[in-house]
């Protein structure tokens, strides 16, 4: 018997690979309409830089937020047609409802995000705030 998700067969019952995939099968379908994508974190003297691996989704399925000194990055990954023609043996494609969020260093500047996607890759940057310098001050003594 064919298993399938979305449409798509998942698993055939005579291909032999029963007793490796069964025991993930279903951790596999707790998380079958949600995918984390990778993603990586980096900064330099000016600003914090956000690396998210996004291939084959739509710049307009993407949403950059923040609130509270957290960036939330959320979208979609909508599926594409499936041939019915075909049969699929498996599939590894992820899609669904994504969200990731990053929680931001104290010195990060939330007026100062901008964000670009190119070729499946979403680039977030944001600024580190100047650090204020301590400046010496004379401190009037008064008389209560």
């Amino acid at each position: 018997m064919l298993e399938t998700e979305h449409g798509v067969p998942i698993h055939r019952e005579d291909a032999g690979w029963a007793p490796l995939i069964d025991p993930l099968r279903t951790f596999g379908h707790k998380i079958s309409n949600f995918f984390s994508p990778t993603s990586e974190a980096a900064s330099d003297d000016n600003a914090y830089t956000i690396v998210v691996e996004l291939p084959g989704v739509g710049e307009d399925e993407i949403d950059v937020s923040v609130d509270e000194n957290c960036l939330m990055i959320s979208g979609e990954k909508t599926m594409e047609r499936v041939e019915k023609e075909k049969t699929y043996y498996f599939s590894e494609r992820s899609y669904g409802r994504f969200q990731r969020s990053f929680r931001l260093p104290a010195d990060a500047d939330q007026d100062k995000i901008y964000a670009s996607y190119k070729d499946g890759v979403l680039t977030i940057k944001v600024a580190k705030l100047e650090e204020k310098q301590p400046t010496a001050r004379q401190i009037p003594i008064g008389l209560d």
